[in-house]
């Protein structure tokens, strides 16, 4: 790159960095909550952009909480453990044995990597499951299912210490009850519920999709925003049916419990958070009270 090419491109940054000085003045301070999952959990470029995402946000004041499933690792080492996956409407069945081995992967695993990628990356993260500190209490979901959680309640003290302490909480989604029994909790659901718990300012759900489109099969299709009062709506045309339903009904609940917006992003798309919170054009659907 010749000396002119460098003056350009720095300019270029420069605007960058101004344009997204009122966004960051918005988020100072304010809790965002992130559930990450899907392809950009497996792939490392993909894990890779999604961390850095978090911890700058993390550097410019704004307090992230990063709230993780891992239904893809689960179902392998199931499969190593020569344990086959069964699924019910959508939910895994989940008896004794797979519950520890689900354990296992999310609260140990997946949920320490994550907490080994952000520190090598130069920021300091803890990382905890919904059975620390009671933060996550649930109930059975369906006795068909087993141990397949219904979220009660959320504590959020001990997300708030790690916050105050400068920490990024990563969370994942194992629950327990009073009588010591641990469940497997949909992900999506307990971001929702811990955002509206933490009154934060978003939520963020990232998945395998540009959003939620009118045709799914055409991304020039993508609906930018959506008043939730309009997804029974969307849902009696189809626009929102199978899979998506269940996930747009947890952004409905989060705004519900006071989540000021919540976005469903591209989790393949690199930096795709940033573009999100820190650009005029935005890149997913956006869903608001009103």
């Amino acid at each position: 790159m010749n000396k002119e090419e460098t003056v350009v491109s720095n300019a270029v940054r420069a605007k960058v960095l101004v344009s997204a000085l009122p966004y960051i003045q918005a988020y100072k301070d304010k809790i965002v909550v992130i559930k990450y999952g899907g392809s950009a959990m497996l792939n490392d470029k993909l894990q890779e952009s999604v961390i850095g995402d978090v911890i700058l946000l993390s550097l410019i004041g704004v307090k992230v909480v990063l709230v993780h499933g891992g239904g893809p690792e689960i179902t392998e080492t199931l499969a190593k453990l020569g344990k086959k996956t069964e699924f019910l409407n959508g939910f895994r069945v989940t008896d004794k044995e797979t519950v520890d081995v689900v354990q296992m992967v999310l609260a140990g695993k997946i949920n320490k990597s994550l907490v080994n990628l952000v520190q090598k990356n130069g920021a300091q993260a803890v990382g905890i499951c919904g059975l620390d500190g009671h933060t996550i209490e649930a109930k059975i979901k369906d006795k068909k299912l087993g141990y397949v959680g219904e979220i009660t309640r959320i504590n959020t003290d001990l997300i708030k210490d790690i916050l105050e302490k400068g920490y990024i909480p990563i969370v994942s989604t194992i629950a327990g009850d009073k009588h010591g029994n641990t469940y497997n909790v949909n992900a999506d659901d307990a971001a929702a519920k811990i955002a509206g718990a933490l009154g934060a300012e978003i939520m963020i759900s990232m998945t395998d999709i540009a959003g939620l489109m009118r045709d799914k099969d055409d991304p020039s299709t993508l609906i930018s925003k959506v008043v939730v009062s309009e997804i029974p709506a969307l849902v009696k045309e189809g626009i929102v049916s199978g899979g998506m339903i269940p996930k747009i009904e947890c952004c409905r609940e989060a705004i519900r419990r006071g989540v000021k917006r919540v976005f469903i992003l591209d989790g393949r798309v690199l930096h795709s958070i940033l573009i999100e919170m820190l650009t005029d054009e935005g890149i997913g659907t956006m869903f608001v009270s009103q």
